[in-house]
């Protein structure tokens, strides 16, 4: 075990110290190394994913002790490691979340301390693996809320979304069947796994019926855009079989659907080391729409915002050195 006692040494990280447009209150700083306390690593970040999560934090979703850095998605080297930690140690790859709440820094940063992690698979390519950790926490609790039952037909809306794209694969490697409404952009790819792809907008029930695959049981919406709700409520035939964590989360109690808001999440879930095993096969995957130096952190901003990532966006930090 390495000795956690301060650094000296210092690092960057792209951080706030106020809330508001992540455009404004971000800044790309020169800040201490962090160490990590009890039951905490430390890495020498390889690639750390930014997402809409991260411009929320900064508008003060989760609002909590300032200054805060983003990119809760990682992977690393194990530079140091906490009291209290087994299992791991220095020079180890793991990928899973920065401890965003706990520090002053988060992964968009030359180091991060991490609070969950879990060893990167052999043969598994550290962007890759960066891109994974919020996409399958988050479909997989959802999917586990609505009932992960073999042979149940899904309807999941968004499956061009890093979230959505994720759930059709979970589903699809639990037994269920699946339907996706998807863009060009990744519809073939979602065939090719073995969904069945149909358009977004008005008409989709009408469409989801002539796939033929009988009725629906469930409904995931991961679709950053609101306003299918109706359309969806329509197609599970009870808007209790419908779940949202997407663009109509606000109107989901109004029609009687679900949302992540309002959900009792079951403990001890944790799907990432299943399918970052899965990855490494090259049987599961996140899609990467591009990855920029650490310093050019506002272009990735710039396309998150702009709604036409279509995929995960990788920041590479630079290699610092820390000194306990």
């Amino acid at each position: 075990m390495t000795d956690p006692s301060q650094t000296t040494a210092t690092m960057r990280a792209v951080r706030f110290h106020e809330y508001g447009k992540a455009a404004e209150v971000l800044r790309l700083e020169t800040v201490p190394v962090p160490s990590p306390g009890p039951g905490r690593i430390r890495v020498a970040v390889q690639a750390c994913a930014v997402a809409p999560a991260d411009w929320a934090l900064c508008g003060g979703l989760f609002a909590g002790d300032l200054p805060r850095g983003i990119g809760i998605d990682v992977a690393g080297s194990v530079d140091a490691v906490g009291a209290d930690v087994t299992g791991v140690q220095v020079g180890d790859l793991v990928l899973g979340s920065a401890d965003w709440r706990g520090t002053s820094t988060a992964g968009a940063s030359d180091y991060a301390v991490m609070n969950r992690w879990t060893p990167v698979p052999a043969g598994l390519d550290l962007v890759k693996a960066a891109a994974l950790p919020m996409a399958v926490d988050t479909a997989y609790l959802h999917l586990t809320l609505l009932g992960l039952e073999a042979g149940k037909t899904i309807l999941i809306n968004g499956a061009g979304s890093t979230i959505g794209f994720a759930a059709v694969q979970i589903a699809l490697v639990r037994g269920l069947k699946v339907i996706a409404t998807a863009g060009d952009t990744y519809a073939q790819a979602l065939r090719d796994l073995g969904a069945e792809v149909t358009a977004y907008g008005e008409g989709l029930a009408g469409r989801v019926r002539a796939i033929g695959l009988g009725p629906v049981d469930l409904v995931l919406d991961t679709a950053p855009v609101g306003g299918a709700l109706p359309e969806l409520i329509q197609v599970a035939g009870d808007p209790a079989h419908v779940l949202t964590c997407g663009g109509s989360v606000p109107e989901a109690a109004g029609l009687g659907a679900r949302d992540s808001f309002h959900e009792v999440r079951p403990e001890g879930i944790d799907a990432l080391p299943e399918f970052a095993g899965l990855a490494a096969e090259g049987r599961f995957g996140v899609p990467v729409a591009g990855t920029f130096p650490l310093e050019d952190w506002r272009s990735a901003l710039e396309i998150s915002q702009g709604g036409k990532a279509r995929g995960k966006l990788i920041l590479i930090p630079g290699t610092a050195v820390a000194t306990d």
